[in-house]
């Protein structure tokens, strides 16, 4: 059961993750921290990793580089209520936003208020998220 929970919480986490490189991409704008900004999130946060500083260091940079045509821009996500999104949200976000310029905006709600907030979004075809991450 633990190693269940464990893959699901990693499942979560890349889904997450990919969510929000996937809205970068498709709806943001143009980047620019300084590799002092991208440093002090490699030495205050993204340790350890199996990467060395200087690999993420350079994987910083290709997001900065990546986002340049969308700097500016805002992007919505929504999650339910977990321990992981509740760090996507207070800190991955603010990562994310001091390294490409993207504003990140990440709610934390409940799972069905998360199904409910995509349904309206589908029947309206409107579109106030980038994206969601819940459960399978």
């Amino acid at each position: 059961m633990r190693h269940l929970e464990r893959r699901k919480s990693s499942f979560l986490t890349m889904t997450s993750t990919a969510v929000l490189i996937a809205a970068s991409v498709t709806m943001a704008a143009p980047a620019f921290a300084d590799d002092a900004t991208a440093q002090k999130w490699i030495d205050s946060e993204f340790q350890p990793s199996t990467l060395s500083k200087a690999d993420q260091l350079k994987e910083l940079q290709w997001f900065e580089k990546a986002a340049q045509p969308f700097k500016g821009m805002d992007i919505n996500i929504v999650s339910e209520t977990i321990t992981t999104h509740e760090y996507e949200a207070k800190t991955l976000a603010k990562a994310f936003t001091e390294i490409t310029g993207i504003k990140v905006k990440h709610d934390v709600i409940q799972e069905g208020d998360v199904v409910e907030k995509l349904q309206t979004q589908m029947q309206s075809r409107t579109s106030m998220t980038a994206g969601s991450t819940t459960p399978t």
